[in-house]
């Protein structure tokens, strides 16, 4: 509630509308609710989760666009663990990458500790920072009407993207990707590359 705005969206409700028309789209997750959240709404070979490496997903997200340069990725992650490593914007602002969009998933808290306010929470502002860090496009969605807006720049408009998208704190009951870094890293290279990439 930062600002003293109302945090309105449904945090699984906007998962399900990023993911609806996912097609070839390479998604990578963050740790906790963005994976459970892609796995129960469309767990599918293109969804690459990141189980419990913390502030990984938007380094691993810039090095996938840097590799695969005719593909769009999507980071799905939290305000957490954007927070966490929140150096790696200016590297993927400096790199400039036009095919990764990051989504971040802010509901001012730590979710998987207990629900305690987050520093987005006291106003730190995440779309603020992604473009002082040289951003081609960084914005915060507070309701519907400003996502059914930003969807098609974060589906196709131009990199590097952040938005900032403030959802209610909230559990939801959810499924688990498989917990073998191996096996989600084999099924998701065989998706992207083709049967003579599987070693």
């Amino acid at each position: 509630m930062a600002g003293g705005k109302t945090l309105e969206l449904d945090r699984r409700e906007v998962v399900a509308r990023l993911l609806a028309d996912a097609g070839e789209l390479l998604v990578v997750t963050g740790l906790g609710s963005a994976t459970w959240d892609c796995v129960t709404v469309m767990d599918r070979d293109l969804n690459f989760y990141l189980r419990g490496a913390m502030g990984s997903a938007s380094s691993m997200g810039l090095g996938l666009a840097l590799a695969q340069p005719q593909r769009r990725v999507l980071v799905i992650t939290g305000d957490a663990e954007i927070m966490m490593t929140a150096g790696a914007l200016a590297t993927i602002a400096a790199q400039g990458p036009k095919n990764l969009s990051i989504v971040v998933l802010d509901n001012e808290a730590y979710g998987e500790t207990g629900m305690q306010p987050s520093l987005t929470a006291s106003g730190a502002d995440l779309a603020a920072m992604a473009a002082a860090a040289g951003f081609q496009l960084a914005e915060t969605v507070w309701d519907e009407a400003a996502l059914a807006r930003a969807l098609p720049a974060i589906l196709t408009g131009d990199g590097p993207a952040l938005h900032a998208v403030k959802v209610k704190a909230g559990n939801y009951p959810h499924a688990m990707p498989p917990g073998d870094g191996a096996t989600l890293k084999d099924r998701f290279r065989l998706a992207l590359l083709g049967p003579d990439a599987a070693a």
